[in-house]
């Protein structure tokens, strides 16, 4: 039974008849530009062919019931207990509720109209995997409550408001490139945004080569302070960089010449996390001329420059997927391989050859299973729309 069936399906057990609506949101994949978001950076993601679907219906309840599919749990929340973060019998709401309850928290806050609504929704985008199943949840409630409110937002103020949710209300300090994905994704396109204006184009992924998707299995929590702890030393080194370089804002506006220059001035462990986004940031620069061209193997040589950054520099990789990344980047019809997302645990990204791919996948399962007796799942992608109603 696929998703929609499903979610069909426990909607009517639930609440006795058909849902008015279904919508879907796509989780994303980034190839260029890691932790680079939140610095002003450029990144490179793609909306992916998994997503999360909601069923849902307008309700004349004064609260909006939710039920989790893939959890088995329902939580409800109204405008009135969102801003404690619990349901209507005051017990708290359990954490996968923080997403949709701080996406009508975020509309809230911005004078747009939630009514109340009873949904399902299911995912098949692997939680705590780096390809951002929280931002398709927020960006499927976003459309969610458009199709109700009859209101429209462009699709990158949903972003923003999905961010501001996960941001302020869930605490996580992330930057915008997730929600951006979901929310503007195109078919068979990757997106190229500039995170401070956030102007965006896309670019195109040659006919050849597919994005094949590695999850190590292994899982991490964003929300376990690992992930905020980089940002803050990237806060750190633009106070001491300013010093020297008063102009700056964030970490885009100095050149990799210039850090060279500083980076004797700055702590060790904020050189490093700094260093990598300075560095990171000219990898992105030059991604738009490569893909244009068609130069897909110097595109892949970034992507595996980036990899060991993340892993030397940031400190964001583990055991698992630097194993994933060093069997993978040898094979056939590979051109890049590297983590994907916040790091410490999910997914690698890989850029490989159409004709090799289905070698790559079967040689990369058995590789990583034999030198870490884990099973990996290895997803053969493209890229697809953004969040959108279907029906």
């Amino acid at each position: 039974m696929n998703l929609i069936d499903q979610i069909t399906s426990t909607y009517k057990e639930k609440f006795g008849h058909a849902p008015a609506h279904i919508v879907r949101a796509p989780g994303r994949v980034n190839l260029l530009g890691e932790h680079v978001d939140y610095n002003d950076g450029f990144v490179l993601p793609a909306a992916i062919d998994r997503a999360t679907y909601i069923a849902f219906s307008p309700t004349d309840a004064p609260h909006s019931t939710l039920v989790a599919a893939d959890f088995d749990q329902q939580a409800s929340f109204s405008a009135e207990t969102i801003a404690t973060k619990t349901q209507p019998d005051s017990s708290a709401l359990p954490e996968w509720a923080l997403y949709p309850a701080g996406v009508m928290w975020a509309l809230k806050e911005e004078g747009i109209s939630t009514s109340s609504i009873n949904a399902v929704f299911a995912s098949d985008v692997p939680r705590g995997s780096g390809l951002s199943s929280s931002a398709s949840v927020e960006m499927a409630f976003a459309i969610a409550w458009q199709t109700l409110g009859g209101w429209t937002l462009p699709a990158m103020q949903r972003a923003l408001l999905g961010q501001k949710a996960e941001n302020k209300y869930v605490g996580v300090n992330c930057g915008i490139m997730d929600q951006f994905a979901s929310a503007c994704g195109v078919e068979n396109k990757l997106l190229l945004l500039d995170c401070r204006s956030l102007e965006w184009k896309t670019v195109p992924l040659p006919d050849h080569v597919a994005i094949v998707i590695a999850d190590t299995t292994v899982r991490r929590k964003l929300t376990s302070g690992e992930y905020n702890k980089r940002r803050d030393a990237c806060e750190e080194a633009v106070r001491l960089l300013k010093n020297d370089l008063p102009k700056i804002k964030s970490l885009r506006d100095v050149s990799v010449a210039d850090f060279n220059r500083l980076a004797n001035t700055l702590p060790d462990e904020v050189e490093k996390r700094a260093r990598h986004v300075v560095e990171e940031i000219g990898r992105s620069n030059q991604a738009e001329a490569l893909l244009e061209a068609g130069d897909i193997q110097s595109f892949g040589r970034l992507m595996n420059e980036c990899h060991a950054s993340l892993r030397d520099l940031y400190e964001v990789s583990c055991p698992e997927l630097n194993v994933m990344v060093n069997i993978a980047q040898p094979l056939k019809g590979c051109y890049g391989a590297r983590l994907t997302g916040a790091g410490f645990g999910g997914c690698t990204v890989n850029l490989v050859a159409k004709n090799d791919v289905e070698a790559f996948a079967k040689a990369l399962a058995a590789g990583y299973e034999a030198e870490t007796g884990l099973r990996p799942e290895i997803y053969i992608s493209h890229a697809s729309n953004g969040a959108e109603l279907l029906g």
